[in-house]
C-alpha cells in the first residue's frame, strides 16, 4: 500500500483517476493548482486506487495524503 502525498499546498484542480482505477508508476493522479500553475501529482507505484482522500476544489497542504494505492 502506498500513500500519495501533496508535494505543495494548493487546490485540487482536477481528479485524473477514480477509485478502482489501475494506475502505473509515474501516472498522474490529480492536478493541483497553486499560484496559477498546474502541478501534476503522480503515482509513485503501480497498483489500484483504493481511496481518494480529496475532491475537486479541496485545498491541501504539503504532505497531505491525496490517494491510497494498493
Amino acid at each position: 500500500m502506498s500513500e500519495i502525498k501533496a508535494s505543495m499546498a494548493g487546490s485540487v484542480w482536477k481528479l485524473v483517476v477514480k477509485e478502482g482505477d489501475e494506475v502505473s508508476d509515474g501516472q498522474d493522479i490529480v492536478i493541483l493548482e497553486s499560484m496559477k500553475m498546474e502541478i501534476p501529482i503522480a503515482a509513485e507505484t503501480s497498483g489500484v486506487v483504493k481511496e481518494l482522500k480529496v475532491g475537486e476544489g479541496d485545498f491541501v497542504n504539503e504532505g497531505d495524503v491525496i490517494a491510497i494505492i494498493e
